[in-house]
């Protein structure tokens, strides 16, 4: 693992994407302002500073705030449950639920399934699936052989196109389930947001990254 110097300044790494849209209010709550850049949409720029000194952002993929945090790279970020639970990085404290990206981690099957389809009765499944961790821990932990085929995006195609019969996905109204003729039929974890620090950080800046803990904490508390 990476050695942070503690007078380097801090990171902290952001999920690109819906959100951040969520997120930013809350930043500005916790007295965090990044550079106008930030807020550019067409701008390639990927760490930002803020009217703190100590203190600059990174805009990442969700997928990679837990492994820049896990890391060392970036010493605190926010990212989804969905994400922790996929990784489950030991170097990650997870100590403040930000209350947002509220959604769930389900299976969907075609409608015309759900009337003869008894889950109950599985012993063995294929799935598409970017979660083929959380798929199978799920699966084993009911005796069921889950068969994963991982996609990364444009899960809902899978069932249509023939690949498999049935999605692992987050949802959040269901609405694009619905669009292309799938049902949500079983909930396997409700989702939000983390603020998340490197644990090694921890120990080695705790009054800096308890300070930022308390006040992200304070900050969610009100929202």
């Amino acid at each position: 693992m990476k050695t942070v110097r503690g007078n380097q300044p801090l990171i902290l790494a952001v999920p690109k994407g819906r959100i951040l849209k969520e997120l930013e209010p809350m930043l500005a709550d916790a007295g965090i302002i990044p550079e106008a850049a930030f807020n550019d949409p067409s701008a390639r720029q990927l760490q930002f500073s803020t009217n703190i000194p100590e203190l600059s952002i990174i805009r990442v993929r969700s997928f990679d705030v837990a492994t820049f945090v896990a890391f060392g790279a970036a010493h605190m970020g926010v990212a989804g449950q969905d994400v922790l639970m996929e990784f489950d990085y030991p170097e990650i404290y997870a100590p403040v639920d930000m209350k947002i990206g509220a959604c769930r981690i389900s299976i969907a099957e075609p409608r015309d399934m759900v009337g003869s389809d008894d889950p109950d009765r599985w012993s063995h499944i294929r799935v598409a699936t970017k979660y083929p961790s959380i798929t199978h821990a799920y699966f084993a932990a009911r005796g069921v052989q889950a068969e994963c085929i991982k996609l990364n995006g444009a899960m809902e195609l899978a069932p249509v196109l023939g690949l498999c019969r049935r999605i692992v996905d987050l949802v959040s109204t269901g609405q694009t389930l619905k669009e292309n003729g799938l049902i949500e039929i079983e909930k396997i974890a409700d989702i939000s947001s983390r603020l998340i620090v490197n644990r090694a950080t921890l120990k080695t800046r705790p009054v800096q990254l308890q300070g930022w803990i308390d006040r992200f904490q304070e900050v969610a508390d009100a929202a």
